[in-house]
């Protein structure tokens, strides 16, 4: 039996079941920037990258959507050696998230369609179909851990089938696709071995020297690829698969395990969940809204032109850090933003980011999130984390920050 999961809030309105997110033990990343001045000469406060770059940080809600939608901030002058940056190496110039208009533009309307809500709601049928598959196999463990046997392979499982690619390989590129999001910079020469490793075999892959299933979206956008204009060249789609062998995997594998981390411990959240499937969307907006990806929510930008925010002014050729972790906890637009609280009304978080780079993945994420919290919460009415919180071991790194075990009892 599969619950049907809607979009529209249950009959019940329930205010008795919101958690604070301060009840949530190691929830939130360390500080991946170092704070230089609380206000700056230009009304914001300055911060150092760890690339040693000052940087204006953008905070507010309304400022952070300003420069999240104006194109006139710019990825591309970052992307430099030397640049300002979280990360220790620079990235391919041809990746999403380092275009600007127009180039950006061109290449997103090519994959719009296919990840739009009703492009993956085809995929809806083979996350239940592995979820039955990897719950069977939990149900078996003598100690079941909810992340090694069921979570960790759901996403990958679900994009190679999307993607067609074999799922025979997923063994070979996926442990470096994890080093890549974590971006330590311990081991600079590792990070860009494994990083190559993965752009070369989605390379393959584009070029035919590795197979791809037929029918998948490898083998469609190859088919494709003429009807944008100009025509997309090798390199970029490449860079377009690259954003979704990564991003697809390892970015909605990191918010499901945290989602679920945070539900294992607020009985009142798993509660509502197991009594009204229907609230499961609203939930999962709420837990995307206070849920890092990583150690970072965006990356800095640099203004082309004179930007006025609230209450200060960007110069022209400053950089930016707008900050979409901050801004989904500003008190001015979120009323007690640590509370999580499923039937919150107002405005639409910025996890996904916003205008021009925001994430192609989203509604990707949405349903696996969704689909599979509902059918845990199905299987498992009683689920309950069956260690200490201080015992749960963690990834944590610039794109990535997880949970890496849930013990769990029933």
């Amino acid at each position: 039996m599969t619950t049907q999961i809607s979009t529209l809030a249950p009959r019940r309105r329930r205010h008795d079941v919101a958690v604070s997110i301060n009840d949530i033990p190691y929830l939130d990343p360390p500080v991946a920037y170092t704070a230089v001045t609380a206000e700056g000469p230009t009304g914001l406060p300055e911060i150092t990258l760890p690339s040693g770059h000052t940087a204006l940080h953008v905070t507010r809600y309304d400022d952070v959507l300003k420069v999240l939608t104006d194109p006139s901030f710019g990825r591309k002058e970052t992307n430099v050696e030397g640049g300002p940056s979280f990360q220790p190496t620079t990235m391919p110039p041809d990746l999403l998230l380092n275009l600007d208009t127009p180039d950006h533009a061109r290449m997103k309307s090519f994959v719009n369609a296919d990840y739009s809500p009703a492009g993956v709601e085809e995929l809806k049928g083979s996350v239940r179909r592995i979820l039955d598959r990897r719950i069977a196999l939990l149900r078996n463990e003598e100690n079941p851990d909810l992340f090694a046997t069921v979570l960790d392979r759901l996403p990958v499982e679900v994009n190679a089938g999307f993607l067609g690619i074999p799922e025979s390989d997923i063994d070979y590129f996926r442990p470096s696709s994890r080093v890549v999001q974590l971006s330590h910079d311990t081991d600079i020469p590792g990070l860009l071995e494994n990083f190559w490793l993965v752009y070369h075999y989605v390379t393959d892959l584009v070029q035919g020297t590795r197979p791809v299933e037929p029918g998948g979206l490898i083998d469609r956008f190859l088919a494709a690829r003429g009807e944008a204009e100009p025509p997309l060249s090798d390199d970029e789609l490449v860079a377009i698969l690259l954003g979704s062998v990564l991003g697809a995997d390892q970015n909605v594998l990191s918010v499901l395990a945290k989602a679920v981390y945070v539900l294992l411990q607020a009985p009142s959240l798993w509660s509502l969940l197991v009594e009204e499937p229907a609230a499961a969307p609203q939930l999962v907006e709420e837990l995307l809204r206070v849920l890092p990806l990583g150690n970072i929510s965006t990356f800095p930008r640099i203004a082309t032109r004179e930007v006025r925010l609230r209450d200060s002014v960007i110069p022209v050729g400053a950089l930016v850090y707008a900050d979409a972790f901050a801004a989904n906890r500003d008190p001015d637009t979120f009323p007690h933003p640590e509370l999580i609280d499923p039937f919150r009304d107002g405005k639409r978080h910025l996890q996904f980011g916003y205008g021009m780079h925001h994430c192609m993945g989203a509604s990707l994420a949405r349903m696996e999130i969704t689909t599979t919290l509902v059918r845990l919460a199905e299987e498992f009415p009683t689920l309950g984390l069956a260690t200490e919180p201080a015992a749960v071991p963690w990834d944590s790194g610039v794109l990535l920050r997880r949970p890496t075990s849930l013990p769990v009892r029933w």
